[in-house]
């Protein structure tokens, strides 16, 4: 009987973890276009907006969608219709294919699982140490509607500065651009 009871509480926890959200997949995807975007290609490459209707409604939390669709009202250049007027996961506007890009989960910050993404973007600008260190991406990522999506993206403005919220910044756009 004690087997019995061990056996099923065995298989019950084993597919609970089969069953378990893997809090990496809207980030593999994320890092997948920005690669493919920063990719070397013969010819045009074909780019993919990382927040197209498509990705928004897959990938994102609700709240992310709504501050992008708030801060999309006051898109960077004239005939765009981005808010940024940069890449914000490769972090500029230029940048080199990314090498030896991976993603990882680590703990948990309230409700939200933090997956980091860590790559190289800028060696094709040559072989002095600035342009061979990783740069480190933090994706917040949360159950909604029981699948894991992108919450908030961190990134990191300079060498040693503090990480900013993506989040934080389409409010700051959104404010400033009614007026306030």
């Amino acid at each position: 009987m004690r087997a019995l009871v061990l056996a099923t509480l065995f298989s019950l926890t084993a597919a609970a973890a089969a069953f378990a959200a893997d809090m990496t997949a809207p980030v593999k995807v994320v890092m997948d276009i920005t690669a493919g975007n920063w990719a070397e290609s013969e010819g045009e490459a074909e780019y993919r907006d990382l927040f197209d209707e498509a990705q928004l409604g897959r990938l994102y939390s609700r709240d992310f969608v709504e501050k992008y669709r708030a801060a999309a009202k006051f898109p960077a250049y004239d005939e765009g219709t981005s808010p940024f007027d940069y890449d914000v996961i490769a972090g500029g506007q230029d940048g080199c294919p990314l090498k030896d890009v991976t993603i990882e989960q680590k703990g948990q910050e309230g409700a939200a699982t933090e997956v980091d993404a860590t790559f190289k973007n800028r060696t094709c600008f040559g072989d002095d140490a600035e342009y061979q260190q990783a740069a480190t991406v933090k994706f917040m990522v949360v159950e909604e509607s029981g699948k894991p999506v992108i919450d908030d993206i961190l990134t990191q403005g300079g060498d040693d500065a503090a990480y900013g919220s993506l989040k934080d910044t389409m409010a700051e756009i959104a404010r400033l651009g009614q007026g306030g």
